[in-house]
């Protein structure tokens, strides 16, 4: 059971974080050629894509922590240093996807094209906000493959 478990949560975060990363990194760029490329219809309906991959890929991530607790209570590893740090990162990186990166491409969707100054102020913004999402989730990555103090780790 352990090794489904982890399976599944491995895949989980595979096939749910990693579209989440990639169209959350992509945003901030079509959305700054969206207010002001010739391409422009076509821009804003790319940036309303990557938007709306990032809602649904967050509901289906749930289901990351959810079965990387259940593998962590199954191999008796809940109160290590690294699970836990991964949970509070993971947290975070929830937290901060839930308040600042969706959010901040709602708003640049419906921000006027017109407002191109304030739209690369704000697409700045979001890149930076979307890679320290992005670096959590990296770190998460690492702890959960090197294991600090395992004895099954390299």
């Amino acid at each position: 059971m352990t090794k489904l478990l982890l399976s599944l949560h491995v895949l989980a975060a595979i096939l749910a974080i990693g579209p989440i990363t990639v169209a959350a990194s992509m945003f901030p760029r079509y959305a700054r050629l969206s207010a002001s490329s010739d391409a422009q219809e076509t821009n804003c309906r790319i940036t309303a894509f990557l938007h709306k991959i990032c809602r649904g890929y967050t509901v289906v991530g749930i289901a990351v922590p959810v079965l990387g607790v259940a593998t962590g209570a199954r191999m008796g590893v809940l109160t290590d240093p690294w699970l836990l740090t991964s949970i509070v990162l993971t947290a975070a990186a929830a937290a901060l996807l839930l308040t600042a990166v969706l959010p901040g491409q709602a708003r640049l969707l419906a921000q006027p094209a017109h407002a191109i100054s304030e739209l690369r102020s704000a697409a700045a913004r979001l890149s930076m906000t979307t890679g320290m999402f992005n670096l959590l989730w990296a770190v998460v990555v690492v702890l959960m493959t090197v294991r600090p103090g395992s004895t099954t780790g390299a």
